[in-house]
C-alpha cells in the first residue's frame, strides 16, 4: 500500500502561482511513477503531468506545457506541482497518483494504482 496525501491547494487570483506537494507514505516511493490528475465539477477527469520513477522524464499534457512544472524529491518520498500562470480554466480538484505500470500508460488514470484524497485549486478572475 501506498499512502499519499496532497497539500497547497487555495484560492488564488488568474495570473498566480502555486505549488502542490504530495507526500507518500508505505512501500519504497522511487518504484513508482508519480501523475497529477485533475477534475473539475461536471468534467472528466484529465491528465496534467507524470514524473518518471528517478525524476529525469518528464510528460505534460500538451496545453499545459510551460505553465505547469512536476518534480519530485526522492529523499523526502514527495512529488510536486508548480502551477504557473494560472487561469480560472485551471479551477478544479488536483489528485495525484502512483503506478507501478509502464511509462507507456502515464496518461491513463485507470492504470494508476494508488491516489490522494486531493486538493482544492480555485482561480478567481
Amino acid at each position: 500500500q501506498v499512502q499519499l496525501v496532497e497539500s497547497g491547494g487555495g484560492l488564488v487570483q488568474a495570473g498566480g502561482s502555486l505549488r502542490l506537494s504530495c507526500a507518500a507514505s508505505g512501500r519504497t516511493f522511487s518504484n513508482y511513477i508519480m501523475g497529477w490528475f485533475r477534475q473539475a465539477p461536471g468534467k472528466e477527469r484529465e491528465f496534467v503531468a507524470a514524473i518518471d520513477r528517478i525524476g529525469v522524464v518528464k510528460s505534460y499534457k500538451d496545453s499545459l506545457k510551460g505553465r505547469f512544472t512536476i518534480s519530485r524529491d526522492n529523499a523526502k518520498n514527495t512529488v510536486y506541482l508548480g502551477l504557473n500562470s494560472l487561469e480560472p480554466d485551471d479551477t478544479a480538484a488536483y489528485y495525484c497518483a502512483a503506478t507501478n505500470n509502464l511509462w507507456s500508460a502515464r496518461s491513463n488514470g485507470n492504470e494508476y494504482d494508488y491516489w490522494g484524497q486531493g486538493t482544492q485549486v480555485t482561480v478567481s478572475s
